[in-house]
């Protein structure tokens, strides 16, 4: 599977969001990180060896996951992911992300910059709320 026209199309939705792609790319192929508002926006167009198809990936860190009030912080994680649309709120090492992932096979642009815009969108609404309530800081993580 050829990744380039995937890579282009990820190119141009960040165009469409008045952002050079060239100053978001990262280290690696298929990688972008940009920003939508306060959230960092991760995205990631990648194959892996073992499979016949791609990844579309976009994800975002929300908080840190507090070292009290854990089980109500919980709690409001699972009640704000059942309001989101195409997109989820994942725990991953001691960080809570906004996250989506899908097979390339059938993306088209539009579909992808829907999906940028919320991910984007949600992290932006979430982060703060989540970082004043319940004291998450620190400094957010890199792209992985």
């Amino acid at each position: 599977m050829d990744l380039q026209s995937y890579y282009e199309m990820v190119d141009n939705c960040i165009r469409k969001l008045g952002v050079d792609p060239n100053v978001c790319r990262g280290q690696n192929p298929g990688q972008w990180d940009l920003k939508k508002g306060s959230a960092s926006v991760w995205i990631d167009v990648f194959k892996r060896e073992q499979d016949h198809f791609g990844y579309f990936q976009c994800m975002a860190p929300v908080v840190q996951i507090p070292t009290s009030n854990t089980k109500e912080f919980y709690e409001e994680v699972l009640e704000k992911n059942h309001t989101l649309y195409g997109t989820a709120m994942t725990k991953y090492k001691d960080w809570i992300y906004m996250k989506t992932i899908r097979e390339l096979d059938g993306l088209d642009e539009a579909e992808m910059m829907a999906t940028l815009n919320r991910v984007g969108t949600y992290a932006d609404d979430n982060d703060d709320y989540f970082k004043n309530k319940y004291a998450g800081g620190g400094e957010s993580p890199k792209p992985v």
